[in-house]
């Protein structure tokens, strides 16, 4: 498994708001060897940004713990393992529904699983009640000469 990796970083950091803008862009830092885009870039720190956050807000919910990030770079894939050892879920598929969230009296939409699943190509959810979650997301990040090519088209359409 080791062999086909690009790279590899871990990160662990205390649930604290303030330190979701810290994992969002230690993120981007790590994937700008791939080279993405500026729309892929910004689809993965705001997936990142909502797994985080789900950590901090509903994992932990009033206490503090650690957030972990395991990502790893693959040929041009990224993979990403957001976790906490907070409270769990007791029913994954009803949080992910749209606008669902256990945190009524809080500013959110309720949206962050539904945000992942559509900023990145594949999303899978682990949790344990009373354990933790563990979020496991990827992206692949298309060759610059994909890219290039599909700019070059659009510029040249009628």
């Amino acid at each position: 498994m080791i062999d086909d990796l690009k790279n590899e970083m871990k990160l662990e950091f205390i649930s604290k708001a303030k330190n979701e803008a810290f994992a969002r862009i230690t993120v981007a830092a790590f994937v700008s060897q791939l080279d993405p885009t500026i729309e892929e870039l910004a689809d993965i720190k705001t997936a990142v940004s909502e797994a985080v956050t789900n950590c901090i807000i509903h994992g932990y919910e009033d206490k503090q713990g650690i957030v972990k990030i395991v990502g790893r770079l693959k040929e041009n894939e990224i993979i990403l393992e957001i976790s906490d050892k907070g409270k769990g879920i007791e029913n994954i598929d009803i949080a992910k529904e749209p606008l669902y969230t256990t945190r009524p009296n809080l500013e959110r939409s309720g949206m962050g699983f539904t945000i992942m699943e559509s900023f990145m190509d594949h999303i899978e959810i682990e949790s344990i009640v009373g354990l933790g979650t563990k979020i496991t997301m990827s992206k692949k990040i298309k060759p610059k000469i994909e890219t290039e090519e599909e700019d070059f088209q659009m510029m040249t359409k009628d």
